[in-house]
This record gives C-alpha cells, structure tokens and sequence, in this order.
C-alpha cells in the first residue's frame, strides 16, 4: 500500500486507501477494517495525505514531516482522549509546531493515523515527482522572442478603405439595430 493513494474523508473516522474515483465519488478501502465502500462527493470531501500540511512557527511543513519525527522518536503513543498528553507529546517529537494554530483535535488525529499506519506498514513517504531534463541553456543574445499573435474575432472586422486621396483610412463596419422580441 503507497502513502500516495491514502485520504482522509470528512465525516468518516480513520484513512482510507483510494481504489479509483468517479465523476460522483470514490471507491475507497478503509484500513481499519478493510471494507470497501462508495463514498459520494456530494456529501463527503477528500484530502490526500501528501497534500496535508501542518502550521508551525516557520513555514508550514508537510504531515509527512510531523509523521517522521513522530517515528524517530519512538516510545509508546499518548492516549488520544487526553487533549494535555497528546499536546505535552507533540511539544517534545516536534517543538517547532505552532499550537496556538493546531488544534487539540487535529493533534489527537494525528496521532490516530500515525497508529493506523504503522499497524498497516505504510511506509511513509512523498511520492516523487518525475525529474524533468534539463533544457540546454541559451545565451541571452541567441534569445529571440516573438510576440504572441492577436486573435481577431469575426464580430469586430477592420475594413480599409481607399480614399479619394489615395489615402486608407480605417474603417469598422456599423451595426445593425437589434429586433425586439415580440412580447
């Protein structure tokens, strides 16, 4: 099971892995009880795991992150009932958490799905993008750019006209009054 396919889904209680998704919903298997079930969009939101990020006095870091120090720090779990140890364990695994952002209950999910993993042996980890190669690098009077051509539309037509001088002049064409519905 990859880290990459697991989400949360608002109004139901643990992780889910996604099986596939539709236009009106998702196929999810939950890790707890390795059901399967079809959960609408309508009702229900989806957030990936590799999206969620958490406050911290810096900038905002990855749950991947939180999920790791947790890990390094190893020792047993605080109960996720007691909002003062769960908060007193965070304040030790990752100090630069900002607490007055983080909730006592996201502290507390936390601390489920970390549990909720490791009985699953996920390993935790952000999927990889692909590395893009490198383009080949231009001087800067190789460069040409060109400007992008204007669309023109067929309602506003420019018109040239010959004068009598022989000049042009510029012309648009007048529009035609509109018909009024009858009502």
């Amino acid at each position: 099971m990859e880290y990459s396919k697991l989400v949360a889904v608002t109004g139901l209680p643990g992780l889910f892995e996604l099986i596939n998704s539709k236009t009106d919903g998702a196929i999810v298997r939950s890790l707890d009880d390795k059901t399967t079930r079809f959960v609408a969009s309508r009702v229900h939101n989806f957030s990936h795991l590799e999206s969620i990020e958490v406050y911290t006095v810096r900038d905002n870091v990855n749950l991947v992150e939180v999920l790791n120090a947790m890990e390094k720090a190893g020792g047993s779990l605080p109960d996720d009932k007691d909002a003062a140890a769960v908060k007193k364990y965070f304040e030790k695994v990752y100090p630069d958490m900002d607490f007055e952002r983080v909730y006592p209950s996201d502290m507390k999910k936390m601390v489920k799905w970390f549990d909720v993993l490791k009985k699953n042996n996920v390993e935790i980890v952000l999927s990889e993008l692909p590395e893009e190669e490198p383009e080949p690098e231009v001087e800067a009077a190789e460069v040409v750019e060109e400007a992008p051509a204007k669309k023109t539309t067929a309602k506003k037509k420019d018109i040239t006209a010959e004068a009598t001088d022989g000049s042009t002049e510029l012309t648009t064409p007048k529009k035609t009054p509109r018909k009024k519905k009858a009502e």
